[in-house]
């Protein structure tokens, strides 16, 4: 998720950089630090979707 997340807002930065947008806020070098930031955050496992929890498997006898 993070992953998809971080590929739109590379395509922000790139949208931005091409069309020559300047921000104080929000430039698009600001964007490729936070599209790094999100992949590097997909790399190392976080919002992957696991279930850190540990399982519990019943079986029912019917």
């Amino acid at each position: 998720m993070l992953a998809i997340v971080a590929a739109i807002v590379f395509v922000l930065a790139l949208l931005f950089d091409l069309a020559e947008v300047t921000s104080d806020a929000l430039d698009y070098q600001t964007l490729i630090t936070l599209g790094l930031l999100l992949l590097a955050l997909h790399l190392a496992g976080v919002g992957g979707g696991t279930d850190w929890r540990p399982r519990r498997y019943s079986r029912r006898r019917r």
